[in-house]
């Protein structure tokens, strides 16, 4: 494929919308009660009813009701009281009943929006035009046997939410930021863990180009079940290329089914418009409407955890906060959850937030494991920050030292294993002056140098201070005594 010039690029206008399959984490599946647990022995979780063997009827797992609700208002939608449910017909290997029961005409939320920042630090709505239930199919292997494919029925009728955005983004950038809030929403929400390459969300890219200006949308092609946000913008990239390079030739953009080959990074038609399934929706026959009220959808409003762009606000405003650092922490929910509790237990929120950024995210990431499973409580963290702030070890000494000592013995108190390792700030001003004049005496010659204007070499005398001392000294009252003391020679 031709790569294309800035120039030409700069002249056609990408347009994306997404459709994310998220797998909710319910115990039992969408309208049977066959366990939706993940990782089973192939075909175990399955009845007569997933089957869809003659005469099953299936019954709406309401959990799933609750958990889309709970999704659509986290998104802004508006709630739809009155669903109906469809089938949608087509013939599949791995689609035991021969159609899908999701919703059509009457999906469960309408409308809404989720907000991203982009990287030049600007805010963007992007619009969600429903999102709706239905449930999964099964699984087709085919790398598991040189002749045949191996059909998994575990995952048939597992209960999934699709959220179709509006074609409302603009590049591969915002692609990414909208998934990677859609899966923030999904884990803050405790409704699916988005884990995106072992299936449970999943997304469709609808993509098409048009020049800069245009307001009628190109054909468009639809690239299908992407396992990563990163293998969805390569998508995107990949086709704003190639559709600008078949339309600057005088070609013409089919609209096609695609996949995308994540070692190429290449899309290949998987079906054309010809091909296309027809899928003859029509009511579900066996399912009643589901009547929701305004009271139980007010019950779950309330239900609602605080959502990553409400902790990001309270995290820049009220607590000052930087946007880098509330960014950070939101990005992982038990994360927020964690520096929640540890701001109860401190006023210091900037300290908080650079130990929970630096020694903690080192610690969780050379170690593997998540915050869940850290040994620290919040409370511990804080009074170590509190014997910083109250100048009673200083914080290089607590970085290298303390904190160190208080992973290898969570139970005991910041105090106490500091005053076990003898790390408590020395305030007898005679011992500060002792180190401060054996420095001085160590570098006559420095001292010469300071007196004639050269202020640099006082990091040379804190230095020999400090490690004289072990660190057990306030630097910044040591440095201001030094000084003093230089200045009298």
């Amino acid at each position: 494929m031709t790569i294309l010039s800035e120039e030409i690029k700069n002249k056609y206008e990408l347009v994306v919308g997404l459709e994310v399959h998220a797998q909710l984490s319910t115990l039992s599946k969408a309208f049977s009660s066959d366990s939706a647990a993940f990782g089973a022995d192939p075909n175990e979780n399955i009845s007569v009813v997933s089957l869809g063997h003659p005469g099953t009827l299936p019954n709406i797992n309401k959990r799933m009701v609750e958990y889309a609700v709970k999704m659509g208002l986290a998104c802004n939608c508006t709630i739809n009281l009155n669903n109906t449910f469809a089938r949608k017909n087509y013939f599949y290997a791995d689609l035991p009943k021969g159609y899908q029961i999701t919703q059509d005409q009457a999906p469960i939320c309408l409308g809404g929006q989720v907000t991203i920042r982009l990287s030049d630090g600007t805010q963007k709505n992007l619009a969600i035009h429903h999102i709706h239930m239905e449930e999964d199919a099964g699984k087709s292997m085919h790398d598991q046997h040189h002749a045949d494919s191996l059909i998994d029925l575990n995952r048939a009728g597992v209960p999934l939410i699709e959220i179709v955005s509006e074609p409302d983004m603009r590049s591969s950038e915002e692609a990414g930021l909208y998934l990677t809030e859609m899966r923030k929403l999904l884990r803050y929400l405790d409704i699916c863990d988005g884990n995106m390459e072992e299936g449970s969300m999943r997304c469709d890219a609808n993509i098409s180009v048009r020049l800069k200006g245009q307001t009628e949308f190109g054909n468009r092609c639809e690239v299908k079940n992407m396992n990563s946000i990163r293998n969805v913008q390569r998508a995107i990239e990949h086709e704003f290329e190639r559709q600008v390079g078949i339309l600057r030739k005088g070609g013409h953009i089919e609209q096609n089914t695609l996949n995308f080959n994540a070692d190429t990074g290449e899309t290949s038609v998987l079906r054309s418009k010809e091909m296309a399934n027809d899928y003859r929706y029509f009511p579900e026959p066996d399912l009643q409407p589901l009547f929701l009220t305004n009271e139980y959808v007010n019950k779950i409003r309330k239900s609602l955890p605080a959502l990553p762009n409400e902790l990001y606000e309270k995290y820049t405003t009220q607590l000052g906060l930087p946007e880098y650092d509330a960014s950070v922490i939101t990005a992982d929910k038990e994360v927020a959850m964690y520096f929640e509790e540890l701001v109860t237990h401190t006023d210091n929120y900037k300290a908080a937030s650079n130990w929970l950024m630096g020694s903690v995210k080192s610690y969780l990431n050379e170690n593997g494991i998540s915050i869940t499973q850290f040994g620290i409580k919040p409370a511990n963290l804080a009074a170590m920050i509190a014997l910083v702030d109250s100048g009673k070890i200083n914080n290089s000494l607590a970085a290298q030292k303390l904190f160190p000592a208080m992973l290898v013995e969570p139970g005991k108190s910041p105090e106490q294993l500091a005053k076990q390792l003898n790390l408590l700030i020395n305030a007898d001003a005679d011992d500060v002056y002792q180190f401060i004049n054996e420095a001085i005496a160590k570098f006559p010659d420095k001292v010469i140098e300071y007196q004639k204007g050269k202020k640099g070499v006082l990091g040379l005398f804190m230095g020999e201070i400090m490690k004289s001392s072990k660190g057990r000294i306030d630097p910044q009252k040591t440095n201001q005594l030094l000084i003093k003391e230089l200045e009298s020679k």
